[in-house]
């Protein structure tokens, strides 16, 4: 199932139906939303080769995307035109490829064979799979007092990162390929995931609490599942950096890959589990069922992040944006550094 956002009500996620509404009709056009779009008559129906062709075509700026036949795969990779977070028109393209995703499977007839099997989130940012919420707008809007923007962002945040988690609704396995740093929102995107393959030099994160705040789109819900509150309360209040050795060991990275090695690993896992494609669905499909992470708990704790963000004092803003400037110091030095590689 296909979830919207109605920003016309209260900003609760609601099941879709027959009418979408878009960024446009909602009255926010500055806010993202998760949302199904008309894709003609070019998925419906649709074969796989169809299929193919029609995600080839999609024209995103802040995504790259492509089916491969031989691994049956969706790969998804996050190209941000600006700073390698969530900035609305990345979540804009990811709430639109979702909703492609779902019009492709919903047109795909019965018994015919499905458009694909897995689905691979990834990143083309150097050294960077994704840092995470936008400081830049959470401190406007916090200084602004906007309740209701913090709460369309947040709420579309939980809505991308739930699509990944229920398999979009058609038993897709999804799996989440990290190459570079996981800060923050950056980190529950690929917890959302049934597998996560990650990169030795990759480092892991949740800094929020160092500016007196703390993750609040599926951090808490999904890493507890993982690895347990205890464990969990741990990782959200420390602050620190963890290694991607140090995730593998706790249990939340599945796939520990070699620098450089990271897709090859995605492909070989898919090969090594295709024989078995169908248990293994059903077994995340269980699992979601005996320790369930319910949409309603996410946004809940959601709209508790709101009102935590809303309390922060100057102080808190001005080391939130000490973070930010820290990091884009870190990205520009990373593209400088390849540029003077390939000069």
């Amino acid at each position: 199932m296909t979830f919207v956002l109605d920003t016309k009500k209260t900003g609760a996620a609601q099941p879709a139906n027959k009418s979408f509404p878009t960024d446009r009709d909602s009255g926010a056009s500055d806010v993202p939303v998760l949302v199904r779009t008309d894709f003609g008559a070019a998925v419906e129906p649709v074969s796989r080769a169809a299929a193919d062709a029609v995600v080839a075509s999609q024209a995103y700026t802040d995504l790259e995307v492509a089916i491969t036949p031989e691994d049956r795969a969706f790969w998804c990779f996050m190209k941000p035109r600006e700073r390698p977070s969530f900035t609305k028109p990345l979540l804009r393209d990811l709430g639109h490829m979702q909703s492609l995703i779902d019009a492709l499977f919903t047109a795909t007839p019965p018994g015919a064979e499905t458009p694909f099997d897995y689905f691979v989130l990834g990143s083309r940012a150097e050294g960077v799979f994704n840092l995470g919420g936008d400081l830049g707008l959470f401190a406007e809007k916090i200084r602004a007092g906007d309740r209701d923007g913090l709460r369309r962002y947040a709420h579309a945040c939980v809505l991308s990162g739930y699509a990944n988690y229920t398999g979009y609704g058609h038993g897709v396995v999804t799996i989440a390929l990290i190459q570079g740093d996981a800060l923050g929102g950056g980190l529950e995107a690929p917890l959302s995931c049934d597998v996560m393959v990650a990169e030795r030099q990759a480092k892991f994160g949740l800094p929020e609490i160092l500016f007196n705040l703390f993750p609040g789109m599926g951090a808490y819900s999904f890493l507890s599942r993982r690895i347990g509150a205890a464990k969990a309360e741990e990782m959200i209040m420390s602050g620190r950096l963890y290694t991607a050795a140090e995730m593998h060991a706790l249990g939340v990275v599945d796939v520990l890959a070699e620098e450089g090695e990271g897709e090859r690993a995605v492909r070989d896992y898919i090969a090594r589990n295709r024989p078995r494609l169908r248990a293994q669905s059903a077994i995340y499909k269980v699992r979601r069922r005996v320790n369930p992470v319910t949409l309603d708990e996410l946004l809940d704790v959601t709209d508790l992040w709101v009102d935590t963000a809303l309390s922060l004092s100057e102080q808190d803003l001005r080391r939130m944006g000490r973070i930010a400037a820290a990091q884009d110091r870190a990205q520009n030095n990373r593209r400088a550094e390849k540029q003077a590689v390939g000069a």
